[in-house]
């Protein structure tokens, strides 16, 4: 149970006084890069989808019709 206790108060210690937390304007612009860049992930997936529905579907009809 010691082990469990001294195991909490380090890791406070070390969150409060040992990390350094990114000033406001930091995280706003890291957070418009994630934002930035999962949309342009999202936009190259969806690409991509739609390029592949419209190979397999042009197949489909060569191979079937």
């Amino acid at each position: 149970m010691n082990k469990i206790i001294s195991y909490i108060r380090e890791s406070y210690n070390e969150l409060v006084h040992k990390v350094s937390w990114p000033t406001s304007q930091e995280l706003s612009s890291s957070t418009v890069v994630v934002m930035v860049a999962s949309l342009v992930m999202a936009v190259v997936v969806f690409a991509i989808d739609t390029s592949f529905e419209w190979i397999v579907s042009n197949f489909y009809k060569i191979i079937f019709i």
